[in-house]
Formats: structure tokens, C-alpha cells, sequence
């Protein structure tokens, strides 16, 4: 049984790893090279070797109800949709709440793990780390990695003819914090994910021209969803998820354009993606459509040529003047710390069994925590990646034979659409509902809704029909919070506190309730469909 565990990195991951080793009665010792805890969502002015970057304006793309630890909701007070700044906040005081600070070696950083000479007795690895100038060596029982996959930025130059003969500034997105440097420039951002859109809308406010280059075009959503209701609470339920999972792919599909065209016609604005089957994570940003209606950013397709103070877009024969060229072209990711033979990255993603054990070691004694791109939030994912793998470490949970391990990853690296629901089809994309059930149900933590519904109906009714916030996974099994009913039941509470911030007095209507009264009806008609 793993007694001492090395943690790599003090992020969000690290810290619930932290947190659930300190729980199973283990002994972690976390190693974070910078001098402070938050990893991704700690900004600094300049970028820092081997720890993820973000510009001052970054805000959360999932609402705090949805991105928090499972048993540590966000403040009442804070936005929906946090600051960078109050996110840091919110960490260290998940951090102090369960003293995690303890644990945490800064300035450290791991230089090594090996496996032991008697690793296929004893399962111990040997973590070489590197504090001040010096060098040290100790043994582990287990090791989990939690250093995401944000830090080594993908800049492919040998697909811009001309780059080098280009006379502006051209740098990765990984290096951008504020816009002062744009003023008055004419940029141009390739790249259409979220990062790429918020800095050409953020650069257009300063620069003289802004252009966002896109190859397959991309679905825009704001944060404010239906009714004004944040997009993860309304699209992010046990319902929803169920009802796509349970139609073909192409009208799934089709459903996701009509919703996604609701708030504008993506055709209309240059947008529409070229790939609508293959799911691609959606852009999340409330200001994109105003500033291409206003002119301040121009869809452009991808680059045919870079000249000296020029590019020339593709179907476009005319040159435009540029002065600074954005690669927001994404991420890799490596261990550089481990042999190829532990861990080894193909095509952007590794042979881990539920994105977390290699299959192939003789003792599961490593963990990747936080290496999977679910469709929500990371928080609640690498936590329960971590109590699951906490658990496995510690012998209590066992994984299955080789042979099934093996089998589960290269069908999950083959990427073979279901013909229902969704198609996740990209490296480590993941049905986030689908996928966090399958951890809880291995450490005995899932829901039974049809338990609930008779002994809590209404606890069981929000929990399907409401969004999965990450209170669920607490309600039963080891790590079970008692505050987890509470927390379902007064999620919106907490939503709307921060934006009724005048009270407004609203006088029922006969058609209102009437309304209800057909919804009340409905509602029990989908029940008697759904669970009898």
C-alpha cells in the first residue's frame, strides 16, 4: 500500500490531490516550482518556464456553481463567472480551509522520476528535485502528476510560407498579458479558440485593425445563456445529457446549429464551423458578434502567404497591411520529468487508462491527474480523477486486468463515433457527465436517483432535471459532505445573489400561472416516462 506520495505541481489538480491523500490518511508531498500556489490561474507580468500563462482580463468560461471543488462552494458574493485574481483567492482558501499549505514544497522543481530497481516488488519510485541550486533524491510510494497540459506552446511556423521574411512582431498567445502593445497596430490573431477571440476582441479597442484568422470556422456562445442563466447550468444537466446521448449524432447536430444560430447567424458573420459532426469546443465570449457588426474584427480564412509587412489570405487575392501576428494555435504537452517508457505522448495524448494510469506498469503506483478535455469544468474533473486514483494507490479500489485496460485505451484513442449523441472525436475530449459517473461509480460515490426519488424526491428531481453541479458527487460514498444536499438545493440561490443586486417586485400574471401549472404537468409527465 502506497504510504508517501510525491504530487507534481500546485494547481488546482495538486491541490485535490493534496487534499484526497490527506483524506485516505497519506502522506503528500507536493513540489511546485514557482514560489506560489493556483498554477494556471496565478497571473504574472512575465512568463514563467514550465507553469501555464494567462493574460490579466482572463475570466472563467464555467460559472463558479459549476467549476468549484465538490465539497467547497465559491463565496456567495462572487461574480458567476470569476477574475482570475478571485479565482487565486478561491484556491487559497481551499488551501488554508483544508490546511494543504503544509504540504507544499515552492520553488521545487521535480528534475526526475524513475522507477526503483525493485519497482516490480515494491512499486517506489525515485523523485529527483531541485530547490535553490541544490539537488535532492527521495523515494515515494506513488507519484501523481498534475502539471496539466498549458504550458508547451504549439507554434507551427513551417505552416506560414514567408514567416521569416516578415519585418513586424509575430509571438505565440502563451506571451501575451495586456493590450497596451496593439495601440494603433494592425493585428492579426490566428487561431479561433478562446483565447484567440478574447484577445482580438480585447486588442480591437486599442489597435488601428484587427483581423482573426480561422481555418474551420467555430460555434460562439455567450456565458449568458436562455433566460440569462448561466450557458454550463442550462446546458450542463443530467436530463440534457441524456436526451442528446439518446439521439443520432446528425440531429444532435443539427440541434446544437439551431441553438448556436439563436443569438446570430454564424454564416452571416464568416463563423459557421466546416466540421459540424466532429465536436469542437465551443468559443465562449459575449463580445465577438458586436465588434465584427461594428467592424472592429474581420473574419478571415486561413493564410496563403506571409510577405515583409503583409499577409495574403487564402480565396482573398488582396494583401493586408499587418503589423503584429498572434499565434493562438494552441498547446502541446510533454514529462519531461519521466521516461518515455512511464509515460509516452503520441498524436497529442497518452495510453492512460480513464485518461489516468499508464496500462502497462507491473504497480499502479503513478497517476495523470487533469490531462483530459472534458465539454465542464477542470475543478471538479481532476478532483474526482484524484479521489478515485487516491483510492487505487492506496489498494483499496483494484484496476482491471491489463488486457481490458489496454483495450478500453486504444478504443478510446481510435475516437470512433457512436452514431448517438455528441461526437467526441479530438484527443482527449470527454463526455463530462458520462465520464464523471464512471469515476464515482468506482469508488462507490454515483447518486441513485431512483433510491432519491423515493426518499428525497425533491432532492432527486433537481439533481436530474437541474444542472450537475459538482455538489453531486458528495452526496454518498467515502468523502461523502454533508452539506452537499443543502448546496444543491440553494445553487440558484447563489446564482442569482450576485446579479439581483435591485429588487424588483413582479406581480404574477393568470397566463404565468397558467404557464406553471402546464410545466408541473409536463414535468410529472417526463418523470413517469424517464423512471417507472
Amino acid at each position: 500500500m502506497a504510504k508517501r506520495v510525491a504530487i507534481v505541481g500546485a494547481g488546482v489538480s495538486g491541490l485535490a490531490s493534496i487534499k484526497c491523500c490527506l483524506e485516505e490518511g497519506l502522506e503528500p508531498t507536493c513540489f511546485e516550482r514557482s514560489d506560489d500556489l493556483g498554477g494556471l490561474w496565478r497571473f504574472t507580468e512575465h512568463v514563467e518556464e514550465g507553469r501555464a500563462s494567462l493574460y490579466k482580463s482572463v475570466v472563467s468560461n464555467s460559472c463558479k456553481e459549476m467549476s468549484c471543488y465538490s465539497d467547497f462552494p465559491f463565496p456567495e458574493d462572487y461574480p458567476n463567472y470569476v477574475p482570475n485574481s478571485q479565482f487565486l483567492e478561491y484556491l487559497k482558501m481551499y488551501a488554508n480551509r483544508f490546511s494543504l499549505l503544509k504540504c507544499i514544497r515552492f520553488k521545487t522543481k521535480v528534475c526526475k522520476v524513475t522507477k526503483c530497481p525493485d519497482f516490480t516488488v515494491t512499486g517506489q519510485w525515485e523523485v529527483v528535485t531541485q530547490h535553490e541550486g541544490k539537488q535532492e533524491s527521495a523515494i515515494f510510494d506513488a507519484v501523481m502528476v498534475c502539471t496539466g497540459f498549458l504550458t508547451n506552446p504549439h507554434l507551427p511556423l513551417d505552416s506560414y510560407p514567408g514567416i521569416n521574411t516578415f519585418k513586424g512582431q509575430y509571438f505565440h498567445s502563451r506571451q501575451y498579458k495586456h493590450p497596451d502593445i496593439f495601440k494603433d497596430k494592425r493585428v492579426l490573431v490566428i487561431g479561433m479558440g478562446n483565447s484567440g477571440t478574447d484577445i482580438a476582441v480585447e486588442t480591437s479597442r486599442l489597435a488601428k485593425k484587427v483581423f482573426l484568422s480561422t481555418t474551420g470556422g467555430a460555434w460562439v456562445m455567450s456565458r449568458v445563456f436562455d433566460s440569462g442563466y448561466p450557458w454550463d447550468m442550462v446546458f450542463m444537466t443530467r436530463f440534457q445529457n441524456m436526451f442528446r446521448n439518446s439521439l443520432p449524432t446528425p440531429i444532435v447536430t443539427w440541434l446544437m446549429a439551431r441553438k448556436m444560430n439563436s443569438w446570430f447567424n454564424h454564416a452571416n458573420y464568416g463563423l459557421v464551423p466546416e466540421d459540424r459532426t466532429q465536436l469542437r469546443e465551443p468559443v465562449l465570449n459575449d463580445e465577438l458578434p458586436g465588434c465584427i457588426i461594428t467592424g472592429k474584427v474581420l473574419i478571415k480564412p486561413s493564410i496563403k502567404e506571409v510577405k515583409e509587412n503583409s499577409v495574403v489570405f487564402n480565396n482573398t487575392p488582396k494583401e493586408e497591411p499587418i503589423d503584429i501576428i498572434v499565434f493562438a494555435t494552441g498547446y502541446t504537452f510533454a514529462f519531461p520529468f519521466l521516461d518515455e517508457t512511464v509515460v509516452k505522448v503520441e498524436n497529442g495524448q497518452a495510453s492512460l487508462y480513464k485518461y489516468i494510469f499508464p496500462v502497462h506498469l507491473p504497480k499502479p503506483t503513478l497517476a495523470v491527474i487533469g490531462l483530459i478535455k472534458p465539454l465542464g469544468s477542470m475543478i471538479p474533473t481532476g478532483e474526482t480523477q484524484a479521489r478515485w486514483a487516491v483510492r487505487v494507490l492506496k489498494g483499496i479500489n483494484k484496476l482491471p486486468p491489463q488486457s481490458a485496460m489496454t483495450e478500453e485505451v486504444n478504443a478510446r484513442k481510435e475516437n470512433k463515433p457512436s452514431g448517438f449523441g455528441l461526437c467526441y472525436c479530438k484527443a482527449l475530449q470527454s463526455d463530462y457527465i458520462t465520464y464523471i459517473d464512471e469515476l464515482l461509480t468506482n469508488i462507490n460515490a454515483k447518486p441513485n436517483l431512483f433510491s432519491l426519488l423515493l426518499t428525497d424526491p425533491r432532492l432527486a428531481l433537481t439533481i436530474f432535471f437541474g444542472p450537475c453541479t459538482p455538489y453531486q458527487f458528495r452526496l454518498t460514498g467515502p468523502g461523502k459532505w454533508k452539506g452537499a444536499r443543502n448546496a444543491i438545493l440553494t445553487q440558484w440561490d447563489r446564482t442569482f445573489k450576485v446579479t439581483k443586486t435591485r429588487i424588483v417586485q413582479e406581480s404574477p400574471t393568470p397566463f404565468a400561472s397558467l404557464l406553471k401549472l402546464l410545466s408541473l404537468l409536463a414535468l410529472l409527465m417526463a418523470i413517469f416516462l424517464i423512471f417507472l
